[in-house]
């Protein structure tokens, strides 16, 4: 499901070339409002950009009550977010003059999303804290598991690891796995990984 109907032609072809053109329903809706789609019919739940794209807090618990009433009782979902400190890595390197636009950089580090008046077209997100992402999931009905970085140690430096090969890459990503979840450095990565319960 996606709310852009490019999104979800992009992934047709590619299912398409793997060999599984009619294996997948898709879907074009909102995630604040799941009315196609059947509840409490799902074992998991993966949510990979709307909490992102939805600047706004009320805006992001409705999507996660929509989440929360399509599970089965025991059903796990899988949010993602972009970190609001881990993602100065990533500005620093593609658009460092980024900086000199005090205003935007006050507006993303103290409420975690573009100034009110920043012009409109290009990303536009909602850059999360460590400390808010359970208890949004919590307050909803869920129970965490647990919270990870998703590039632990490398957020600025991802090609280093897209580069290994063989064991030497699989050696790397089990010690990433290992650390992902150390409080000391979950928000340093670029995007955070929460995986909760219904219960």
């Amino acid at each position: 499901m996606d709310f852009s109907n490019a999104n979800l032609e992009v992934c047709q072809e590619y299912l398409a070339k793997e060999g599984f053109p009619d294996s997948v329903q898709f879907i074009i809706d909102d995630a604040r409002y799941l009315e196609g789609v059947p509840r409490k019919e799902y074992d998991a739940v993966l949510m990979m950009g709307p909490l992102y794209h939805l600047v706004e807090e009320s805006d992001r618990q409705m999507a996660l009550k929509e989440a929360y009433a399509h599970l089965h009782p025991g059903g796990v979902i899988f949010s993602s977010f972009i970190s609001r400190f881990g993602i100065f890595g990533v500005i620093m390197k593609m658009i460092p003059e980024s900086i000199e636009d005090h205003r935007q950089v006050r507006s993303v580090v103290e409420k975690g999303r573009d100034r009110e008046d920043w012009p409109s077209g290009g990303f536009r997100g909602y850059f999360a804290t460590v400390g808010e992402i359970a208890p949004l999931h919590e307050k909803i009905g869920f129970e965490t598991i647990k919270l990870v970085g998703v590039e632990p140690a490398i957020s600025a430096d991802d090609e280093s690891y897209n580069k290994l090969e063989g064991e030497r890459r699989g050696l790397w990503l089990d010690l990433l796995y290992e650390i992902s979840g150390d409080p000391t450095i979950v928000g340093a990565s670029q995007h955070l990984l929460y995986i909760g319960r219904k219960p």
